[in-house]
């Protein structure tokens, strides 16, 4: 099976073509730039250089988020559209998962940390049992201090991401046995890991309806359902 994974979940774009389990090619880059002008160059590019054509693709899968919101639609948008155009396989993982997959020989709970803002974290829990990276506790949105209370329940946990150094002294503060990675190929999103999750996974049955995981409305959209609840509740009281 031909696989092309996609992430561009946050500011990494992470993209590879595997055969199996073997990596073709793989591209990625951490500068910040728009991935709406670079992904799918950069796919073009990478088909190219390992002598494929798209149609030679059988499966596609794309980081589903959480993350960005502009980062998800990209990659979301983009993987849906060759799988759905090219009448091919479409799955979508986790993130936060694809980032704890970088850890492979860590047995701690790894806890990948996106930034949310505003003290808050998108965040899970993940663990390789028997060599299979399994979920101890599912994706969320949630404050920081909230989330590192509710991890004194594990084991000591390992903490993995670039966005973790930016809650260092709130970690050391409330779990100070915790670890943190310094490797730094682990901290960000890899395109063939990706890949290999997406192997293993079974595809959407509905290309066309797929979208991306945000786990917390927009900013705009929680505005307006606030300010249509309260005239709500104000019409209630007339």
């Amino acid at each position: 099976m031909r696989i092309l994974a996609i992430d561009t979940s946050n500011q990494t774009l992470s993209i590879a073509v595997c055969e199996d389990n073997k990596i073709i090619g793989q591209h990625t880059t951490t500068v910040k730039r728009n991935h709406s002008l670079t992904l799918m160059p950069a796919v073009t590019q990478l088909i190219k250089e390992v002598g494929l054509t798209p149609k030679e693709i059988d499966r596609f899968v794309v980081a589903e988020g959480p993350g960005s919101y502009t980062g998800l639609r990209i990659g979301v948008t983009t993987a849906k559209t060759l799988a759905y155009t090219l009448k091919k396989e479409l799955v979508g993982v986790s993130s936060l998962k694809t980032l704890a997959a970088n850890c492979v020989k860590i047995n701690n709970p790894i806890i990948p940390i996106f930034d949310a803002r505003r003290n808050n974290v998108y965040t899970g829990a993940y663990q390789f049992i028997d060599g299979k990276l399994t979920t101890v506790i599912e994706d969320c949105h949630i404050a920081m201090e909230t989330w590192l209370i509710q991890l004194k329940e594990l084991e000591t946990v390992y903490f993995v991401g670039e966005d973790v150094e930016k809650f260092r002294s709130q970690i050391e503060a409330i779990l100070p046995d915790a670890k943190i990675n310094e490797i730094p190929q682990w901290q960000i999103p890899n395109g063939s890991v990706l890949a290999e999750l997406g192997r293993l996974s079974e595809p959407v049955t509905d290309a066309h309806q797929f979208l991306p995981n945000y786990l917390k409305r927009v900013e705009a959209e929680e505005n307006w359902l606030k300010e249509h609840t309260e005239v709500e509740n104000y019409v209630e009281k007339i």
